[in-house]
């Protein structure tokens, strides 16, 4: 069977809400991970046949395609075309699964895959928000959807909150959770398990000329005791500020091969791609979509959990990975070991990209072979990917 692999994945670190990277344009921050691919890999620009990025909120400098934009500021040549895409939160995740089809497929051969998100610059959300103060109409209000789903308005922090009481996670879990979240981040600085997959970038702070390796929100001295006398977002609830993810700016890609690019150009894999998937869900539960991913995922692989060494399960709020955990049955040590997104950032489209870095990286570290990554997804789709590691 054909097969996919991942010859390289960057990242740049992320930088909080209005931070280090507010300023910096989403087509740049794309060139920063494009450019870093290419000279990571001694790669001619010439060999990439497409650029496949995720972006969620396509509007101002994330619109008239990104990927494209994103091309044009990097040293690829202009030949080179560009695909953007949106699955929500996990578009990174599914312009790499589209990259992977179109390897396999023996149509091309050669794609970088990412994503980018300046959510400084373009506000989630700011779609909806431009459009209504325009007087246009918004997704939900055609007469099919919205008598099928009446006064619905399919709130990620309902469905956060709706994951917590289904899966039975508690309040105390959360709070531990988003905790450890900020600590396994620092940990993982201090043992320099990001620099492999972090470009450093050149920024203007206050004037001066700093370089920005480390992502912003994440928090050292983040006190637990702190974190359980947050208010909830919404009353009676149980997600907090801490137990959701970050605003981020950020970009990420991966370069994907065929087998056939793999030995002409010499490439050593990070790793393969070993099965992919993605599912739709009950859109009221809006969260939900990883727990019947991972179930297909692992039928579809052959394997079990229990088979998985390292899973990354992004953490939109702490609800989604935890009651995955519970729902899947998954070992809580084995979960977002060097943190997530409630200390890292989620920079929406490049988030995908972001975590598979991660999850590669930390699978060679430790010397195991399977990861398995998945994402929660607005209106209840998600995507899965079970990674080999291809450096044992």
């Amino acid at each position: 069977m054909a097969a996919a692999y991942i010859v390289d994945a960057v990242r740049t670190a992320g930088g909080r809400r209005n931070g280090r990277l507010s300023q910096v344009s989403p087509a740049d921050l794309g060139a920063v991970v494009i450019n870093a691919l290419l000279q990571r890999n001694a790669i001619d620009p010439a060999l990439i046949e497409d650029v496949i990025f995720g972006c969620v909120s396509q509007i101002g400098p994330q619109t008239f395609n990104m990927a494209r934009t994103a091309i044009l500021a990097s040293d690829l040549p202009i030949e080179v075309p560009g695909v953007t895409i949106d699955r929500q939160c996990g578009s990174g995740q599914q312009a790499i699964h589209f990259a992977a089809q179109a390897v396999m497929s023996g149509t091309q051969d050669v794609i970088i895959a990412g994503g980018v998100e300046n959510m400084s610059m373009t506000p989630i959300g700011s779609p909806l928000l431009v459009a209504a103060k325009a007087g246009m109409r918004g997704p939900f209000d055609g007469e099919a959807i919205s008598s099928r789903y009446p006064g619905f308005d399919f709130s990620q922090f309902v469905g956060a909150e709706r994951m917590a009481e289904k899966y039975k996670v508690t309040r105390d879990e959360l709070d531990d959770f988003a905790y450890q979240s900020h600590m396994k981040g620092a940990a993982a600085y201090d043992d320099n398990r990001f620099d492999r997959e972090i470009v450093p970038m050149t920024v203007e702070v206050e004037g001066q000329q700093v370089e920005h390796n480390v992502d912003e929100g994440l928090r050292r001295n983040a006190s637990l005791d702190a974190i359980k006398e947050l208010e909830p977002l919404q009353a009676g609830g149980l997600i907090t500020a801490a137990s959701a993810s970050q605003i981020c700016d950020g970009a990420a890609a991966t370069l994907i091969v065929s087998e056939r690019a793999l030995k002409q150009y010499g490439f050593t894999p990070l790793a393969k791609i070993h099965e992919m998937t993605v599912v739709g869900s009950d859109p009221t539960m809006v969260l939900e979509g990883p727990i019947p991913a991972t179930q297909k995922i692992l039928q579809r692989s052959g394997l079990k959990i229990e088979d998985i060494a390292l899973y990354e399960v992004n953490e939109a709020f702490g609800s989604v990975p935890l009651a995955w955990k519970n729902a899947i049955g998954a070992d809580l040590d084995r979960l977002n070991v060097n943190g997530g997104a409630q200390a890292l950032g989620h920079p929406l489209g490049a988030t995908g990209a972001k975590l598979m870095a991660t999850l590669a990286y930390e699978l060679i570290r430790r010397k195991e072979r399977y990861g398995l990554l998945a994402i929660c997804e607005g209106l209840g789709t998600a995507n899965a990917t079970i990674i080999e590691n291809m450096q044992l």
